[in-house]
């Protein structure tokens, strides 16, 4: 299973106002374990970059001036994440700001089905809140010392940490390869992690009486049709008639 935990800076609050993408980072997923294999790349915005977003992410308009355009990467991008379950923190912030980048530059736009919000499940499981990524990296035990600005990339990476927590644990990391997957079915070991049922070695008596059991085997013979239900009924013993 592939899966895109990603993260964006940009110009500001407002898509609509003129603000653009400057940095987008993204780290794959395979089976809830990262691969190295990520996308990261910062983007020239084509404007100017106000005090306010500097201060966020540290990004001024010299240091991107030379960075490629987001028609550039666009490309690439979409390729990386084409049809792949993409995870974010609040992300429909981050998706307005993407579909409108991919869009201009005659791309697909990012279909809504496919994103995860890791707010919203923080949210669910911690209602009082808050549920900002410094807070859930300390509740989790996350290492964030890293992060004293924000950037893409490594708020993708911890934000991978606080997902895969948030989904039950870093236990769910541990999925059997595709190789042992497929011995273990051939053992008719299940699927994924899932066991199969046991079985009691031999089935719990009946409690009902056997009267009990006659007089609800009668009731069904009043019943018109078949009762699929009788077949699983305990039948009263029949006493001796060979006088032994």
């Amino acid at each position: 299973m592939r899966e895109i935990v990603f993260d964006t800076e940009t110009t500001g609050l407002d898509v609509m106002t003129g603000d653009r993408v400057v940095e987008i980072g993204c780290v794959e997923l395979i089976n809830h374990l990262p691969t190295e294999n990520n996308f990261h790349v910062y983007i020239n915005p084509e404007r100017d970059m106000p005090e306010e977003a500097f201060r966020v992410h540290g990004l001024s308009q010299e240091f991107l001036s030379d960075k490629p355009k987001f028609a550039e990467i666009a490309k690439d991008f979409h390729e990386f994440i084409k049809d792949t379950v993409l995870i974010a923190h609040n992300a429909s912030f981050d998706v307005k700001f993407l579909n409108w980048e991919l869009d201009k530059a005659g791309f697909p736009k990012i279909d809504n089905d496919l994103v995860i919000d890791t707010l919203a499940m923080a949210r669910q499981r911690f209602p009082a809140g808050p549920n900002n990524l410094d807070v859930l990296c300390s509740r989790f035990g996350i290492d964030n010392s890293k992060r004293t600005l924000h950037g893409a990339l490594l708020d993708s990476e911890i934000l991978a940490d606080v997902y895969l927590e948030l989904i039950g644990g870093r236990q769910t990391s541990f999925m059997l390869s595709s190789d042992q997957q497929s011995v273990a079915d051939s053992a008719g070991g299940g699927t994924g992690l899932r066991q199969p049922a046991r079985t009691r070695p031999s089935p719990l008596p009946a409690r009902l009486t056997e009267a009990e059991i006659e007089a609800h085997l009668t009731f069904l013979k009043e019943v018109k049709g078949d009762v699929i239900w009788a077949q699983y009924m305990p039948q009263p013993e029949v006493a001796d008639q060979s006088g032994g």
